[in-house]
């Protein structure tokens, strides 16, 4: 294939995918509603979540534009010349379409999950089969509009720069940096907000439903359980959308830019490797989610959605082999003697080290699945911790959590180890360095199926929700509960892979910020750097510490709020009168909006003011040491929450006591502990992580 349709192998695949997502759009739109008690509880969900994302991405384009002003003032000011304000509004003009991008992911994720949770409480009449694949291929829809959008955007810019302004291809990438900039910016809020009120709602509900009422989970006498399942929607789908675009986004956009200084080798194949190898991935996603089948015998649905994951990594791996023999093959420097003649040339190379990507991905959703999962010692650890009550239950999921860290570095350096040898192989210059981008890719080439596994989660916790308010039968109920138990491992599956892929990327969003800012070595001696790098840590606590407060700040609003409503109104106990849950969904909305703002704040500006003050070194000190300690937080935050969730639901399956026990008191409690680390301040490191990068990206010239 000639670089000439390389270039446009992206876009075209990105269009073909995004008119394939219809397919399965269809699939779920003309398939049944369900009785009108499950479309009343439906409703009520939808237009909850569109109110609060309406309200969010108000406030949220605000800020974006003022910051894409900020940007292109800055560049003009800083600037020597008047070239200056011309890079200052490509780079503003790119953020925008990241931002928007970015912001359009969100949006299709939270507007499909509301639809889908219906078709999916309706599909569990038909059994476990019919329910597993109407979620999973609902889910696949905003899967495949995030990825096709990552690439399209890419492309499409690297397309306009190249035969509208007609750059060289080497420059275009650097041109591209305020794209990832843009994505990541809009994905913080996204999370930031979605997460915040996702986790108020349920803790309120949890607290005062389960252990203060002694209520079911998702009961319809719970005023707060409206917001809850919203919740499941705004900060899983929407702000889980964004978020994983941006990782898309940012990662190519690093290992285009290390491309560059291979084009001696490569030509322009180097460059665009990271945007068609996505492209087959994408294609390779599509073809898992459809062998995902669940057997009557088979009770268990994550077996079947596991079996589709292995598809879809067969398949990238193949698509690996051959693009790494399509685009990468170069002659190398050393000789390999005592070596069969495959290994001459670089593109063995590249493949073994993009294989060592998809491999770590592998090994992160098993990592994540022994410390989250009820079937492991470390859940039932938790679950055993909880019958002496609720400090030895939190005592032991914090240790869980941090034990996992373990496991998690060790798989990142092993990684980066191999893929960085691999890579030196190869003899080229920037070979090592590439080979690290090639491993990023091989992990992220999974990251369509990902996501539709992530999306499945919200999609039957709603639809488990509309089964139970409903008052559908137990059959329908029992059906549910297993995707929904299911659904919980595959979205810490997803956190897991997140804090993967954003740890492997970590080294080549580093690397392109060293080419970017043109320097090679940071010095730890160097004052500037050291404090760069104290700095970098800190902000990394101080803002997972404003999410978690957020959240306990607006979860205790929401417990009053419900307290109230149980007083004032004895009806709703006895199911005579029904409670106010639009007053619990305003109060959950008006807290998330509020409570976003300082997060992002300190995020978006501290790099900033120490590239401003200190300069680039300080700022690599920021960005090397910050994304160190933000993966492992992200890891501990991710498993801890995780793993407190299944050792409450290990209880309710009836070990321990069951329901309303001691045990299963204390399992709530170390749950609603873990809420707000799992699902709003482990997600939103995620993002800070990639916007520490992009942000440095975009902004390099500031810092000189």
């Amino acid at each position: 294939m000639s670089s000439y349709l390389l270039e446009f192998f992206a876009p075209v695949v990105a269009i073909a995918g995004l008119l394939y997502s219809l397919v399965f759009w269809n699939q779920v739109k003309y398939a049944p509603d369900g009785t009108h008690e499950m479309k009343k509880v439906a409703n009520a969900i939808r237009t909850g979540a569109q109110a609060f994302i309406r309200r969010q991405y108000q406030a949220i384009a605000v800020l974006t534009v003022i910051v894409a002003v900020l940007i292109v003032v800055l560049y003009g000011l800083t600037g020597s010349d008047e070239s200056a304000w011309t890079h200052g509004v490509e780079t503003g003009a790119a953020f925008l379409l990241g931002a928007l991008l970015s912001g359009l992911a969100g949006v299709v994720s939270m507007r499909v999950a509301t639809r889908v949770n219906l078709k999916c409480a309706a599909a569990a009449k038909g059994g476990l089969n019919s329910a597993l694949q109407m979620a999973l291929r609902g889910g696949a829809v905003p899967a495949i509009v995030i990825t096709a959008l990552s690439l399209l955007g890419i492309s499409g810019l690297y397309l306009f720069y190249k035969f509208v302004f007609l750059l060289d291809v080497a420059d275009i990438p650097k041109l591209i940096v305020g794209y990832g900039f843009g994505a990541s910016f809009v994905a913080l809020f996204a999370q930031l907000g979605g997460g915040i009120y996702t986790k108020a709602a349920d803790v309120g509900a949890d607290l005062v439903g389960k252990i203060e009422a002694g209520i079911p989970e998702d009961d319809p006498r719970n005023p707060a359980v409206v917001a809850d399942l919203v919740g499941d929607n705004v900060g899983d789908c929407a702000g889980r959308g964004a978020d994983l675009f941006e990782s898309i986004s940012a990662e190519n956009i690093g290992a285009m830019i290390l491309g560059v200084a291979l084009v001696p080798y490569f030509g322009v194949k180097g460059v665009l490797f990271p945007l068609v190898l996505r492209s087959i991935g994408l294609v390779a996603a599509i073809i898992g989610v459809y062998t995902v089948s669940a057997k009557d015998t088979e009770k268990n649905p994550m077996r079947a959605m596991t079996r589709g994951f292995w598809v879809t990594a067969v398949l990238t791996t193949i698509a690996l082999y051959f693009c790494s023999r399509w685009m990468l093959n170069a002659p190398t420097d050393i000789l390999h003697d005592d070596l069969p003649a495959i290994f001459s040339d670089s593109a063995i190379w590249y493949f073994l080290a993009g294989l060592v990507g998809v491999l770590t991905s592998v090994a992160f959703v098993y990592i994540t699945d022994y410390y989250t999962s009820k079937e492991y010692r470390p859940v039932q650890s938790i679950a055993d911790a909880s019958t002496t009550g609720h400090a030895t239950n939190i005592i032991s999921g914090t240790a869980i959590g941090m034990e996992s860290t373990g496991l998690t570095v060790l798989t990142v350096c092993v990684a980066l180890f191999c893929a960085y040898w691999l890579g030196e192989q190869t003899g080229i210059d920037g070979g090592a360095l590439y080979g690290t981008a090639v491993a990023t890719m091989g992990m992220l080439a999974v990251v369509g199926y990902v996501l539709s596994m992530d999306m499945f989660g919200p999609i039957t916790d709603n639809a488990g929700g509309i089964v139970e308010m409903s008052k559908a039968p137990e059959e329908m109920r029992k059906v549910t509960d297993e995707l929904d138990a299911a659904g919980n491992t595959t979205k810490a599956l997803t956190k897991g892979y997140a804090v993967g892929s954003a740890a492997l990327a970590a080294f080549l969003l580093f690397s392109a910020y060293l080419t970017e800012a043109q320097f090679e070595v940071v010095d730890l001696a160097n004052v500037k750097v050291f404090v760069g790098a104290f700095i970098g840590a800190m902000v990394v606590f101080f803002f997972t510490s404003l999410t978690i407060r957020a959240v306990g700040r607006a979860a205790s609003v929401i417990v009053h709020e419900v307290r109230r409503q149980f007083k004032e109104k004895a009806g709703i106990m006895r199911g005579t009168e029904d409670p106010d849950y639009a007053a619990a969904v305003d109060i959950s909305t008006r807290a998330a909006l509020k409570e976003m703002i300082m997060p992002g704040i300190v995020a978006v500006v501290s790099p900033i003011l120490v590239g401003v003050v200190l300069g680039k070194e300080a700022v690599a000190g920021l960005l090397m040491v910050g994304t160190i300690v933000g993966v492992i937080l992200a890891a501990y935050l991710n498993n801890a929450g995780g793993a407190w969730d299944n050792a409450k639901k290990y209880i309710e399956g009836g070990i321990h006591g069951g329901k309303r026990s001691h045990a299963h008191q204390a399992a709530v409690t170390g749950d609603t502990v873990g809420d707000p680390f799992k699902d709003t301040a482990g997600p939103s490191l995620h993002v800070l992580i990639k916007l520490f990068s992009t942000l440095t990206l975009a902004l390099a010239a500031l810092f000189m």
